[in-house]
């Protein structure tokens, strides 16, 4: 029996042994949870819960293999590719690391996390537009200043919704270089200093004056809270304040560890909110799962009804078609072909671009669990010899697939 404290009470509880899966939170309360809700519910959201309980089931297909040895088949069923589904999500995740690794130039980094007060965050949900105006606005801060210092910076940079309890809080964490290519591209400069209460100052004025625009164009939706808002004077003052209010910009040390940059954003980009190695506890109506408090830097135990627990993790799935992660200065995508070899060259880096990173399953098993799963029993190699397609829109058998009945 481990005890643990759950909002300020000590509880004692056996820790589940077997590895607790999101996938089977879902399978025991996703439909109920789906009737209750399905009006306020977007369909990007069911979307992605289909396909990630459809994970390794009939309905994505298979395919088959057979030993010509002594005709043992072995199926191989086609997975979602869903950045909800934790086991998928290993997988991108891996790929973009490894993709990341051969592409970004290997100079010294600065890692900058952009956050803003805990009041704006609401507004992101109610507009979710919004959520792709921010990314350019840190960058082109990053970018403005070193451009007076005539360079131009790599960046990329991930879109943050979620807290360590899950919670709704949206922030940008971005990555630059630590100096850049010269605005006449004939060598790479290395002072990249940037003054932290500037960056701040810029962060503030442009993210309150891009709400004051948005409520003044008529594109903002309020809360009910602040239904007493009905004029943009109203807004102004009510927004105002924030301008006076401690607002975090944290800039860390430099690291000539591209790979310590890539790895750090990897692990959000395409994964679920949560891994599953925190859930430490589901006794089929209750999750149990630890999170960083970043207040006291100490692990704490929160303990969510299976409800809420799906609730906060599907509110942060993105819309279809939403980018995550963002390359901006020498890594936009209209100059990368260009400036990125270039950069390679002034910094005397062999170069090694390449195209995106696939890894085949048969070598991603062999490597995780040291084993071939095409080698038959007798020793051959099996063979190709089926390929099932998948079933046709999987939404239409949402329910179905919720249940478990396949």
């Amino acid at each position: 029996i481990k005890l643990v404290q759950i909002n300020g009470v000590k509880v004692g509880f056996r820790p589940n042994l077997r590895k607790i899966r999101i996938k089977d939170i879902f399978l025991d309360h996703w439909w109920n949870f789906y009737i209750k809700n399905y009006n306020r519910i977007r369909f990007p959201i069911i979307a992605n819960v289909v396909k990630m309980l459809a994970c390794r089931t009939g309905f994505l297909g298979f395919h088959e293999y057979i030993c010509l040895e002594c005709s043992k088949t072995n199926k191989a069923p086609h997975t979602c590719k869903s950045r909800f589904c934790s086991s998928c999500g290993k997988k991108a995740t891996d790929n973009w690391i490894k993709t990341a690794l051969n592409t970004l130039p290997h100079t010294t980094w600065q890692h900058i996390i952009f956050t803003m007060p805990d009041v704006l965050w609401v507004l992101f949900w109610l507009n979710r537009p919004l959520m792709g105006k921010i990314p350019a606005i840190a960058a082109n801060i990053v970018i403005t200043l070193a451009k007076k210092k005539d360079y131009l910076p790599g960046i990329f940079l991930a879109i943050h919704t979620f807290g360590r309890q899950l919670t709704r809080n949206y922030h940008i964490h971005l990555s630059t270089t630590f100096g850049g290519l010269s605005l006449s591209l004939k060598k790479w400069k290395k002072n990249g200093f940037l003054w932290h209460e500037t960056v701040k100052k810029r962060w503030k004025d442009e993210i309150i004056h891009l709400f004051r625009e948005e409520y003044k164009d008529g594109n903002l939706v309020l809360p009910p809270h602040l239904s007493h808002i009905k004029t943009y004077d109203d807004f102004r003052n009510w927004i105002a304040p924030l301008d006076e209010v401690k607002w975090v910009v944290q800039l860390e040390e430099t690291t000539e560890n591209i790979k310590q940059c890539i790895d750090y954003l990897g692990k959000y980009l395409k994964r679920p909110p949560i891994g599953e190695t925190r859930i430490i506890n589901y006794d089929g109506e209750s999750v149990t799962f630890e999170y960083l408090d970043h207040n006291t830097d100490k692990n704490k135990i929160m303990a969510l009804p299976a409800t809420e627990f799906i609730a906060r993790l599907i509110c942060h799935i993105p819309d279809t078609n939403f980018r995550i992660i963002r390359y901006f200065g020498l890594l936009a995508y209209r100059v990368r072909g260009e400036l990125v070899p270039l950069a390679f060259k002034l910094l005397k880096i062999r170069n090694t671009l390449k195209t995106k990173v696939y890894i085949p399953w048969r070598e991603m098993i062999k490597k995780t669990y040291k084993y071939d799963p095409l080698k038959c029993s007798c020793g051959a190699i099996m063979q190709l010899f089926k390929r099932a397609p998948p079933r046709k829109s999987l939404v239409h058998f949402h329910k179905e697939i919720a249940l478990g009945l396949i």
